[in-house]
C-alpha cells in the first residue's frame, strides 16, 4: 500500500503537514510494508530536501498512491477518483460551502475520511490541532491586550520559529491585575492553560473566582456544568448535556460579572444554551472587555463574535450598544480576537504533534485489521454513497 502526502492547495496558503520528515521516517520504520512519498510542495513548512535526505521519493505526480494524506480541503479539480483521502473536509456539520466537495467526492468513488471523524468508541477525537489552536489563541488574546492597553508588545506568532520562541516571548512580559475565564476542558482549553501557566498566572477555584478579588492576575478553568444549568433546578450531568442540551440555559452572567478576559476553548454544539447574547452584553454588570475567541461560532454562543479574523488582522471591536464592529481599541469596546485558523501560525509544532498522533492511531489501522475500528468510525463514503453512520449527510447532499 502507497501512501502520499500531498501538496495544500487550498487559499490562503497553508504550511501545516501531516507527516514531519522525522516522523514519515518512523512511519516508514514501524511499517515496512508500506511505501511513502511525498508530493512537491513550495509552501510546506518541511522542505522537499528534508524528506529526499530521509530517504523519500519527492515526485510532482502522485497519482499512483492508493491513501491520499493532506490537511486542509482539497480542491474539486485535484481530487483523484477511486482513491482513499484523509483531510478537514469541513463538510460533517453540513457546512454549505462544501457541499459541492462531498458531492464530487462521491461522483469520483472517493473513500474519504475525515481527521475530525477519527474518534474513540467514546466519541472524543483521537487527532487534531486543538492544543496548537489554544496555545495560538491564548496568547493573541494577550498580545491584543498589550497593544490596546499600551503595556507591552508581543510579536505575532507567525514571525517566530515554534513554541520555544513563543515561550520566551512570553517571558518577557507583566500581566496586569486581570481575572481570566477559560471555557472548556478539552484540548484546546489545555493549550490555552499551558500559555496561563507559563506565565505564572494562579488558578483558582470557580467559587473563589466569584466572590473575590485578588491582588494578582488569576484565572479559572470552567466546565460546561458551571456556567451552564438545569432549568429545573437539578444537578447537572455533563454526558447527558452533551447529547441533549435541552432543558438547560446559560449560567454565564456570574462569570462575565467578575472576568476582564475571556478565553472561549469550549466546544459548542447541538443547540446548546448560549454562553451570553447581545442583551446580556448591555448589562451595566458585564465586565468582560477582551475576549479570544478560539471556537469561533460566528453570531453563536458568543455574541461579540460576529466574524471571523484573519491572521493578517486579528482583532477587532464589537460595541455592545450598537452591536456593531468597530475599531479594537475603540473606548467601551469589547476587543475580540477570532482567527478561525490558528494553528496555522505554528506549523513545524502543529505539523509534529499531528504526526505523532496519526502515526499512533490511523497508520496501524490499515495494518491490523482495523482491530480498533479507526478507520470503520471515520470513513464517510464508500462506493458512492454515504455510510451508515454518516447517512444524516443525505439531505444535505440532496440540497434539502
Amino acid at each position: 500500500m502507497t501512501f502520499a502526502i500531498i501538496k495544500e492547495r487550498k487559499n490562503p496558503p497553508d504550511r501545516r503537514v501531516v507527516f514531519s520528515p522525522e516522523h514519515l521516517a518512523e512511519a516508514r520504520s514501524q511499517f515496512p510494508e508500506a511505501t511513502f512519498i511525498v508530493e512537491s510542495s513550495e509552501i510546506r513548512i518541511f522542505p522537499d530536501d528534508a524528506y529526499r535526505k530521509l530517504g523519500f521519493e519527492v515526485l510532482d505526480d502522485v497519482s499512483h498512491a492508493d491513501v491520499m494524506i493532506g490537511v486542509k480541503e482539497v480542491p474539486i479539480e485535484n481530487l483523484i477518483p477511486n482513491k482513499k483521502y484523509f483531510y478537514f473536509s469541513h463538510t460533517i456539520k453540513k457546512q454549505p460551502y462544501n457541499r459541492t466537495l462531498l458531492l464530487a467526492m462521491l461522483e469520483k468513488n472517493i473513500e474519504m475520511f475525515d481527521h475530525e471523524t477519527i474518534i474513540k468508541k467514546s466519541g472524543a477525537r483521537l487527532i487534531g490541532f486543538g492544543r496548537y489552536a489554544g496555545l495560538v489563541g491564548a496568547y493573541n488574546g494577550f498580545r491584543a491586550l498589550g497593544l490596546r492597553d499600551g503595556l507591552f508588545i508581543l510579536p505575532k506568532v507567525e514571525t517566530l520559529a515554534d513554541l520555544n520562541e513563543v515561550k520566551s516571548e512570553l517571558d518577557k512580559i507583566t500581566i496586569p491585575n486581570i481575572k481570566i475565564l477559560l471555557t472548556g476542558t478539552g484540548k484546546v482549553a489545555h493549550g490555552a492553560k499551558e500559555i496561563l501557566d507559563h506565565l505564572g498566572i494562579k488558578q483558582i477555584s470557580d467559587a473563589l473566582y466569584l466572590t473575590s478579588q485578588f491582588t494578582e492576575p488569576v484565572y479559572v478553568m470552567a466546565d460546561v456544568m458551571e456556567y451552564a444549568k438545569r432549568t429545573d433546578g437539578k444537578v447537572g450531568d455533563r454526558f447527558k448535556f452533551y447529547k441533549d442540551p435541552s432543558g438547560y440555559e446559560s449560567n454565564f452572567m456570574p462569570y462575565a460579572k467578575e472576568t476582564d478576559y475571556f478565553i472561549a476553548g469550549h466546544f459548542y454544539g447541538n443547540n446548546a444554551p448560549y454562553l451570553f447574547t447581545r442583551e446580556d452584553a448591555k448589562h451595566p454588570d458585564f465586565r468582560i472587555n477582551l475576549v479570544a475567541d478560539i471556537s469561533c461560532d460566528i453570531d453563536g454562543p458568543v455574541a461579540s463574535t460576529i466574524r471571523p479574523s484573519t491572521i493578517e488582522d486579528p482583532f477587532y471591536g464589537y460595541d455592545p450598544n450598537s452591536e456593531k464592529e468597530v475599531d479594537y481599541d475603540a473606548e467601551g469596546a469589547i476587543t475580540v480576537m477570532a482567527v478561525d485558523n490558528l494553528p496555522c501560525e505554528l506549523p513545524k509544532d502543529a505539523s509534529e504533534g499531528f504526526g505523532e498522533t496519526f502515526l499512533e492511531h490511523v497508520i496501524p489501522a490499515f495494518f491490523n485489521n482495523d482491530e480498533r475500528e479507526i478507520l470503520k468510525r471515520a470513513q464517510m463514503t464508500e462506493n458512492g454513497k454515504l455510510t451508515k453512520r454518516f447517512s444524516y449527510l443525505q439531505d444535505y447532499i440532496d440540497g434539502k
